[in-house]
């Protein structure tokens, strides 16, 4: 019984199918013919390569040249706007008419084509399609319009056969008749950012003084960086090379004047402004500036309207070139120049440093070094100083921010590309002031910055390598130096030693002078912290407590520990000794005890005060909060307080 039912089941399945197949298709067929013969053109108007449209105001043709269309009249070769050229095209594709009528039925009703304006016609539109057989000649297309209904809604059109005439809507003779500047492609440069390859700028002379060829610029990008060829060798600036095509894409031409009897801008442009793309290359030229010009349009940017030419276009035209454009383009040498000195400089690629001042012979170097490989080692080695053998780890911070600073360094006036040797040694360069060497991995070769001065103090820098020093002179700000001290201890890491466990604790604490022992004070805490006996001031007991958890220095004094300290010209003693006792500091399973000791001067001044350590072979002088709360403890029970106010 199942058996039957799925046999019946799938008979009339496949009888459904099959007349869906069969009726659906017909009607298809039927509402595609349909909508065919509503069409006024037909295949002829698939592949459009020219169009010719007549009109009493006048009229235009259109060419297309590969994928390009073009303007030919009334202008010669101008690039036409693409997206008009497709709505002109689509109309005429897709043409419609809402009812229509036989040339041959006009007779019976005493009528002739010319009682609907055809003839002659309004509106001639003539149209070539396809491509032609070699040696044949190209297929034509003609559609006359003529005159719109009696409701002004639909005009007459004659098929290009002249069998019929269509009634279509009226919106087709404003199709075909397009304002001229609606119709042509204002734009003068077509290659855009991504595709553009090489930039070239010639400027004429302003003066006699100049030179008969003027000033010649050439720039060509190499991967993403782009770079002078002429008239020097050297590094373009990214960024200003892409806003500068940027904006040479906001060009518009603004009117075309008949040619004038005078020289053209292409025969002696006052600038030759060139600009390659992927397989193309686009000239402008521009002449002098028009002596009459038409007021500036409302809301467009303000600027000088020149004579214009593009090379291959035959075509006189004038263009606004706003100001800031135009003094970009004359000082392009230096405009369009990379700003920054180290401009390849990558901070993570950095493997070591080494400061030195060769005008300075008793100080440095200095020599710093990463520890590890890669972007994710952030800490630095401080391997080697003059009369200081010690291997000591260096202040990482301030490490990265010198790199950060080095590949920020601009210039801020470009002095000489090609320096003579008086030059250099006015400037500084026979003994620099700075010498910074920056290794780097892959095999690159160190990238040398030296720094000079002159008898103005002011600042030069100078790129290159170990064996080329480089033939640019830039000149910089002074403020780089205070980054560059040529001083072991400044750069070393300000934490005196590692900050103590979580889990380790301080149980007393004792101040005494350093000659004779006398207790200046002394507390004993318990496992929560508290002090016995209570402190006269708890707040910077608390502070001290903190400092010694993580000991860190505000500054290194060069050298190991001394007996006494240099200070103000005269040599101070250590006045104190702090001792703190810690607990569990190793960290192992057994508590155990050590004590951490410093020797302390006086306090010299309100922000100044050094500690020593015989241990760790170190003197530095102290942050200012330790300072305060040294003061407060050994000075402190001393404090009068605030004095009484006065009886009334």
């Amino acid at each position: 019984m199942r058996t039957k039912v799925t046999l019946v089941l799938v008979f009339l399945n496949v009888a459904l199918f099959a007349y869906i197949f069969r009726f659906e298709r017909a009607w298809r067929t039927e509402a595609a013919s349909r909508e065919a013969r509503r069409r006024v053109l037909g295949p002829e108007a698939a592949r459009i390569t020219t169009l010719e449209v007549e009109a009493p105001g006048g009229g235009y043709r259109l060419v297309r040249e590969r994928d390009t269309w073009f303007l030919t009249r009334p202008l010669e070769r101008w690039p036409a706007n693409p997206h008009a050229v497709t709505g002109l095209l689509q109309g005429l594709q897709l043409l419609e008419h809402e009812t229509s009528f036989a040339v041959a039925d006009l007779a019976r009703n005493q009528q002739t084509p010319a009682d609907f304006g055809l003839a002659p016609p309004r509106l001639t539109a003539t149209f070539t399609s396809g491509d032609p057989a070699p040696g044949a000649p190209p297929r034509q297309t003609v559609l006359r319009l003529g005159d719109s209904t009696p409701d002004g809604r639909r005009l007459y059109v004659l098929s290009p056969d002249g069998t019929r005439i269509h009634v279509v809507n009226r919106a087709l003779a404003d199709l075909l008749s397009p304002p001229l500047a609606q119709l042509r492609d204002d734009t003068l440069f077509g290659v855009r950012v991504f595709e553009a390859r090489s930039l070239g700028l010639q400027l004429a002379p302003r003066s006699a003084e100049a030179g008969a060829a003027g000033v010649r610029v050439r720039l060509r990008r190499e991967g993403a960086r782009w770079t002078f060829d002429a008239p020097i060798s050297a590094r373009a600036s990214r960024q200003a090379v892409e806003l500068l095509v940027n904006d040479l894409h906001t060009l518009r031409a603004r009117s075309f004047p008949p040619m004038p009897p005078g020289t053209l801008p292409s025969a002696a442009p006052s600038l030759r402004l060139a600009l390659e793309g992927n397989g193309r290359l686009e000239v402008l030229y521009l002449g002098e500036p028009v002596a009459n010009p038409a007021p500036p349009e409302p809301g467009s940017a303000p600027g000088i309207e020149y004579l214009a030419q593009l090379e291959g276009r035959p075509t006189l035209f004038t263009t606004v070139v706003p100001p800031a454009l135009l003094e970009t383009l004359r000082a392009a040498q230096e405009s369009l120049r990379e700003k920054r000195v180290l401009d390849d400089l990558d901070p993570a690629a950095v493997t070591a440093i080494a400061l030195s001042s060769p005008l300075q012979p008793g100080t440095g170097p200095v020599e710093l070094r990463r520890l590890g490989e890669g972007p994710a080692a952030r800490a630095w080695q401080l391997s080697a100083a003059a009369g200081d053998a010690r291997t000591l780890p260096a202040d990482a911070g301030r490490v990265e921010r010198l790199l950060e600073q080095l590949s920020t360094l601009s210039v801020e006036r470009f002095k000489s590309d090609a320096p003579t040797s008086a030059d250099l040694e006015e400037w500084g360069f026979n003994r620099p002031l700075r010498e910074i060497v920056l290794s780097r991995g892959g095999g690159n070769p160190p990238l040398v910055l030296r720094l000079g001065t002159d008898a103005a103090r002011q600042l030069y820098a100078r790129v290159g390598t170990a064996a080329d020093p480089g033939n640019s002179i830039y000149q910089v700000d002074r403020a780089v130096l205070e980054e560059l001290p040529v001083a072991a201890h400044a750069w070393r890491e300000r934490a005196v030693t590692p900050p103590l466990a979580e889990a380790a604790r301080i149980t007393s604490v004792q101040l005494t002078e350093a000659e004779g022992g006398r207790e200046v004070f002394a507390a004993t805490l318990d496992a929560a912290g508290q002090a016995t006996p209570p402190p006269r001031d708890p707040a910077a007991l608390a502070g001290l407590l903190a400092a010694l958890r993580a000991p860190a220095a505000r500054d290194f004094l060069p050298g190991g520990f001394t007996p006494k300290v240099l200070a103000g010209g005269e040599e101070r003693p250590w006045r104190y000794r702090l001792d703190a006792v810690i607990t569990g500091a190793g960290g192992g399973p057994a508590p155990t005890t050590t004590t951490f000791s410093l020797l302390l001067t006086d306090r010299l001044g309100g922000s100044l005060q050094y500690a020593g350590s015989r241990e760790l072979d170190t003197v530095f002088s102290l942050p200012q909060p330790v300072i305060d709360a040294l003061w407060a403890l050994t000075y402190g029970p001393r404090d009068p307080g605030p004095r009484p106010a006065p009886p009334r």
